[in-house]
């Protein structure tokens, strides 16, 4: 216990040096000088979402300089709470989505994004179920079938508990007449060792970002059943759960905050910033070419979309006994 302590505490030292060492310059403006924080480490989907939006930013000439910062660990939610200590600080973003709604219910966190300024929703990831390419489940019905007919034997697959993957797992089973909680959910800490388990049939599905899955599932080594968005998504020649008579909808979307201290100018302005990233082209082909779908939203509607997610979650939540 001692060395868990002494390593999360670790971790929140380096979260606030991290950001610290981007420092601000007087005088600097959101325009002139911008820090983005991923609450994740380097190479995640956080970490993705920023460093696209760094390099737009700065190719498009709407921010002098950016720099991106990660701070990792729990979810997302130490980083938030290192943003949520910085008062005014008025030349830093941090990305957060979906992940960080359930992380900070399942950590228990003393922050939450009501204690950050909502700026604006972007994008949306969508998850999707594969199996293995030689699996007996052919159809997401196949899948259905079994994992009502014993959900501790059907293990899943996925990233953190409390995550989108795990949250679509309770979802999934709940549609299908088993209880969510009896749901036999392997938490993996990247999309890796995911895949690692459906390939080594440790598991005998996974969800998890179709970003993740891609390769393999064009290479034929898995087998993509369904995907977790509303409706069909260009670029992602995977049915839909709803298509297929399964009522489970949930999108990985990503977006920013700020720190809570800042004016109604500086809100105003980072805004205007990340409007006009959303409106270039450079922008569009990042959408494109990792497909997300634009989910563009800032102000009163944004806020109320946190909120609801929010409480989507947290039912849910209860519902898989976290």
């Amino acid at each position: 216990m001692t060395g868990t302590i002494v390593g999360v505490m670790a971790v929140a030292l380096f979260a606030t040096a991290a950001i610290s060492t981007a420092g601000t310059a007087s005088g600097a403006t959101p325009r002139s000088k911008l820090t983005l924080v991923a609450p994740a480490a380097p190479g995640g989907g956080w970490d993705a979402f920023g460093r696209e939006g760094q390099q737009v930013l700065r190719a498009e000439g709407i921010v002098g300089g950016v720099q991106v910062v990660n701070v990792p660990g729990a979810s997302g939610t130490i980083g938030l709470g290192q943003v949520a200590e910085m008062g005014d600080r008025h030349d830093l973003m941090m990305v957060t989505g979906g992940v960080m709604v359930g992380g900070i219910i399942i950590n228990r966190s003393q922050v939450s994004l009501q204690d950050v300024v909502p700026i604006a929703r972007l994008a949306d990831d969508f998850n999707v179920l594969v199996v293995p390419g030689d699996s007996p489940y052919e159809t997401l019905g196949d899948f259905a079938e079994a994992l009502a007919a014993d959900p501790g034997g059907t293990a899943i697959a996925g990233g953190s508990l409390g995550g989108i993957d795990h949250l679509l797992a309770g979802m999934l089973a709940r549609e299908v007449g088993a209880d969510p909680a009896s749901v036999n959910y392997l938490a993996y800490p990247g999309g890796g060792e995911v895949v690692t388990s459906i390939l080594s049939h440790t598991a005998q599905a996974g969800l998890s970002g179709y970003n993740e899955f891609r390769d393999q599932i064009e290479s034929g080594n898995l087998r993509a059943l369904a995907v977790s968005a509303a409706e069909p998504v260009e670029g992602i020649d995977v049915p839909t759960f709803r298509e297929q008579g399964v009522d489970v909808e949930m999108s990985n979307w990503r977006g920013y905050v700020a720190p809570p201290g800042i004016s109604d100018e500086v809100r105003d302005e980072l805004i205007a910033i990340v409007t006009e990233l959303r409106e270039t082209e450079a922008w569009r082909e990042v959408l494109e070419r990792n497909r997300w779908v634009d989910s563009f939203m800032v102000g009163e509607e944004f806020d109320t979309f946190l909120r609801e997610e929010t409480e989507r979650t947290e039912e849910i939540v209860k519902e898989l006994g976290l």
